[in-house]
């Protein structure tokens, strides 16, 4: 088990950025300069878009074989492990993947001592089912030196069980790697639907939710923005930020509050309240329920 930080208070970071498709060094690049940006703020966990690396809109199986990368012994994840020692920050970052000839929609997870794990994206949005395999991972909980991590991507958020079940396992924290794009019939007056399902979902299990979109248009798909930092609460810490610039959203958590104020009076907590007599309590899964 890792040894966590002595300090209450942390503050996380959520990096807003415009890749460019294919311009892998450039974006990783870029990438690092908005990560020192967040440690200058502060900021002792950062997460950046999905497929940040490479960009999002692929059309053939050429460009992702091209573009693809090994984890983490691809030179992104090199890349961010550097960064993460060098800032003593811990980072996810999402990726485009490579296992031999199969390709994943990821997130790698690292920190000031290296390489800590990675996340396969469950549910596949649209024509990423042509290039990528779902995740074959599951909803793994990373327990490191700030905290109990876990991670979705994008679409992921639109499904209940996939907080669900990081909140079980005892996680504290949620980052979102995510590319949101426009949905139909959105109020522009609004916040974005994606917003408001990421604070749900802090406010329903009682966790700190960190969620980093792009800006920007590719390939005639336009991107959103408004990425934000939630509280256990389910009200924002810093966001949402803007529909149309790189931004770096900082905010100051504590993630023990993500357990120890999930009692909302003296009869209710959101976890213990479950009916597990009426649904099974790990959702049919061989998780192993964590603290909470």
């Amino acid at each position: 088990m890792a040894k966590r930080v002595k300090e209450a208070a942390l503050k996380v970071a959520s990096i807003q950025m415009e890749p460019v498709f294919g311009e892998t060094g450039s974006n990783v690049a870029r990438s690092v300069a908005l990560l020192e940006e967040a440690a200058e703020k502060g900021a002792k966990l950062a997460v950046l878009p999905e497929l940040c690396n490479t960009g999002y809109v692929f059309e053939s199986r050429s460009e992702l074989r091209a573009l693809a990368e090994e984890i983490p012994a691809g030179p992104s994840t090199v890349a961010w492990i550097d960064a993460a020692r060098r800032l003593d920050m811990h980072i996810v970052a999402g990726i485009t993947e490579r296992d031999g000839e199969v390709f994943y929609n990821s997130a790698v997870i690292v920190g000031p001592s290296g390489y800590i794990g990675r996340y396969r994206k469950v549910h596949l949005w649209g024509e990423e089912a042509l290039y990528f395999k779902p995740g074959d991972l599951g909803f793994p909980v990373f327990d490191t030196l700030v905290g109990k991590i876990g991670c979705q991507i994008c679409y992921d958020c639109w499904f209940p069980e996939s907080f669900r079940l990081a909140a079980l396992q005892g996680a504290e924290l949620v980052c979102v790697p995510t590319n949101w794009v426009p949905i139909p019939g959105q109020d522009p007056k609004r916040e974005a639907m994606a917003n408001i399902l990421v604070m749900a979902a802090a406010h329903s299990n009682s966790l700190f939710i960190v969620a980093a979109d792009r800006v920007g248009t590719e390939r005639g798909q336009p991107f959103i923005g408004q990425s934000l930092i939630v509280s256990h609460t389910g009200w924002p810490a810093a966001g949402p930020a803007s529909s149309d610039r790189q931004e770096v959203l900082v905010a100051e958590v504590n993630l023990a509050d993500a357990r120890r104020k999930r009692n909302w009076n003296d009869f209710n907590q959101v976890l213990r309240d479950r009916r597990t007599d009426v649904y099974d309590r790990m959702l049919g899964t061989g998780y192993k329920p964590g603290w909470y």
